[in-house]
């Protein structure tokens, strides 16, 4: 039996006056607070999402 894979993804950086793609990406992967977290299944649509948005989040678990 196989186990996902799961990353951990922390939101680090504000999305004001960001582009709105960028703050729907957040949304989109469950972060829209500061310093919230979301643990997710790593996808290639996951890791796209997160690549958009390198720079407003940490990633764990990689």
């Amino acid at each position: 039996m196989t186990t996902k894979k799961m990353i951990k993804i922390t939101q680090i950086g504000s999305p004001i006056r960001r582009a709105p793609s960028h703050e729907a990406t957040l949304v989109g992967l469950g972060l829209n607070k500061m310093h919230r977290t979301a643990t997710l299944e790593d996808t290639p649509s996951v890791r796209g999402m997160v690549r958009k948005v390198a720079h407003m989040v940490r990633v764990e678990g990689e």
